[in-house]
């Protein structure tokens, strides 16, 4: 499925954004969930970290969550960094967890259609098989500075 989404549009979404529930973070720094957390923190997006496995640590001057039901905050936007046919359970708890969710977000990879609707019918945008690292260098400038100006991302050779 190759999603196709408006650059004004998804500058939207991370611009309104504030707090961020990273779904599936990993503690090691060479893992993808680690360096696009703690990116989208040094952004100054709040973010709340969200792994069972390393629940009650710190990451990014964070407590670890080991579930989205676990985090006493609303938070804007859920990025989830599990495989599609784990998306499901994801979007619904976080659905019940956050009433003001603004938006679901699917990483690379990871595309989930009947999650994605139930996200949209109650109001909440949904960006699946996109970064949202990417999407804020691309969008914001940030690749001119590393020398590419085609405003194109690809892994293709």
């Amino acid at each position: 499925m190759d999603e196709r989404y408006d650059d004004a549009w998804l500058k939207a979404i991370l611009e309104r954004t504030l707090r961020i529930a990273v779904v599936g973070v990993s503690a090691n720094p060479v893992r993808p969930s680690y360096y696009v957390a703690r990116y989208l923190a040094l952004k100054g997006y709040e973010i709340f970290p969200v792994n069972p496995g390393h629940a009650g640590s710190e990451l990014f001057g964070r407590e670890v969550h080991a579930s989205l039901s676990d985090i006493r905050a609303e938070v804007d936007m859920v990025d989830i960094f599990r495989r599609s046919e784990h998306v499901g359970p994801i979007v619904d708890e976080a659905l019940a967890a956050f009433p003001a969710l603004e938006t679901i977000w699917m990483q690379i990879g990871v595309v989930n259609e009947a999650a994605a609707e139930r996200a949209r019918a109650r109001g909440v945008d949904v960006v699946m098989n996109r970064c949202p690292k990417i999407e804020y260098q691309r969008l914001f400038g940030e690749l001119r500075m590393g020398g590419f100006a085609t405003g194109i991302i690809s892994s293709k050779l």
